[in-house]
């Protein structure tokens, strides 16, 4: 008998856990994976856009971008700071980097981290 109760309350606890997936599943499809309801974020321009005035470049792998506003973020976490500018490629789940002076892995990967992403490799290009 408790055999059959406690199999009973494995069950109901895996049901439980079931739901809570499908239901967050829904949630994602109906607003989108960053919760930005399909809206896209808007682009931060750099203050210098033009690629000759950057004497650097650093290509850096992240991990838990899956859409287009993940991109966007990670170029904009950048692109707000003076002497950066930045371009994701998400099919590579990376960021190509430019800087106007060497920068050291660990601001780049601070960068990165507070965009809310995973940096997990970095290296100068």
């Amino acid at each position: 008998m408790e055999s059959i109760i406690s199999t009973i309350i494995v069950c109901a606890v895996i049901a439980v856990i079931c739901v809570i997936g499908v239901l967050k599943y829904i949630k994602n499809l109906k607003s989108g994976c960053c919760g930005t309801g399909g809206d896209s974020i808007k682009k931060v321009k750099p203050q210098d856009s033009n690629v000759n005035n950057y004497s650097f470049e650093y290509k850096i792998k992240i991990d838990g971008m899956t859409c287009k506003n993940c991109a966007i973020r990670v170029e904009n976490a950048f692109n707000s700071k003076e002497n950066y500018l930045a371009k994701v490629k998400l099919s590579e789940n990376s960021a190509y980097v430019r800087t106007k002076q060497e920068i050291a892995e660990k601001e780049l990967r601070d960068i990165v981290i507070n965009a809310g992403y995973i940096p997990m490799k970095t290296e100068k290009i």
